[in-house]
């Protein structure tokens, strides 16, 4: 029998796929999972794109995305078998993180959420938060073109200093050059550090590329978490991203405690077009979330060691 949040979850999974063709535009997976994925497994990486007259995006926003709605993103979930997930507020919000609870609020006790704050954000806001099942906060130092180390290293010691007695973790969505630029600062960070999309890498660049091994290093030691996500920002060898393999499988091998796996769904395009205005409407990527959800058995071939990945990590790092 299905519990009430089973009913739920299979509600919000039906009513999308009964308006999709109409009104949806976030990518829905077309094939089908190849492999037993584990119960409780999560996904790490998400955002919820709400109506934009109930949740406005950020006036400094350098893109505009498309719309995706918590019904779609349970329909991409129950095609991949994944029951948990990651909520990130991603940059067109600012420090408004309502959209991203909105989401939260939908899937109930099986999603976590990750903040972005600023200077204002009082501790009793962060103890509201807390109570809603945020667990970490995200720098982003890429999307926002922050690529000075002058910049982001006093940004990362903020955000440490600000987390460290709350327990919660910093996510940077950064380039491997500013994770050399702050390897010490993480060696020696009292709180957790989450590293987006493979850290920033460009799979063109070869496994020896500037900054790939400080990424290998800090895994291998246990102090940062990398999350195998977002492969096609890594790679332009769609459909599967095969260059991404031996990346995947060092991180894997230099220590399995620190990685988790996420889709980056509904895949915004955050990218610079000449002639496309800030305001301008974005096309979400069409990306097909269950080949990559099938790549997984090919970076780790052992289910054990998926389980780690899709389960036991997650559970740690986000407190399920």
């Amino acid at each position: 029998m299905l519990s009430r949040r089973g009913v739920l979850f299979a509600s919000l999974a039906a009513g999308a796929a009964m308006t999709s063709k109409a009104h949806a535009r976030a990518a829905q997976p077309a094939t089908p999972i190849n492999f037993e994925v584990p119960a409780h497994a999560c996904d790490c990486h998400t955002h919820i794109h709400g109506d934009v007259e109930k949740f406005p995006f950020f006036a400094g926003r350098v893109y505009t995305p498309e719309p995706a709605s918590p019904e779609e993103m349970a329909a991409l979930h129950k095609a991949l078998h994944i029951e948990r997930v990651v909520i990130v507020t991603p940059s067109v919000y600012g420090t408004d993180n309502s959209s991203t609870l909105f989401g939260m609020k939908a899937r109930g006790a099986t999603a976590r959420g990750v903040a972005v704050i600023d200077d204002k954000t009082t501790e009793a806001q962060l103890d509201t938060m807390q109570q809603e099942g945020f667990r970490g906060i995200r720098l982003n130092l890429a999307t926002g073109g922050v690529n000075d180390p002058n910049v982001g290293r006093p940004r990362f010691t903020a955000a440490v200093e600000r987390m460290k007695a709350r327990g919660w973790h910093v996510q940077l969505y950064t380039t491997l050059a500013m994770i050399s630029a702050i390897k010490d600062l993480v060696e020696t960070a009292p709180v957790a550090v989450v590293f987006d999309h493979f850290g920033g890498l460009e799979a063109s660049l070869g496994l020896e590329q500037p900054g790939f091994a400080d990424l290998v290093a800090l895994v291998k030691s246990g102090k940062a978490y990398v999350k195998i996500s977002g492969a096609y920002r890594s790679s332009k060898l769609a459909p599967d991203y095969q260059d991404m393999v031996p990346y995947a499988q060092a991180l894997i091998a230099a220590n399995a405690d620190r990685i988790v796996w996420g889709t980056d769904w509904p895949h915004p395009d955050s990218s610079h077009v000449e002639g496309r205005k800030p305001t301008d409407i974005a096309p979400l990527y069409q990306i097909d979330d269950g080949r990559l959800l099938n790549q997984l058995p090919v970076w780790a071939p052992d289910a054990d060691v998926r389980k780690k990945i899709l389960v036991d990590n997650p559970a740690r790092l986000y407190g399920f």
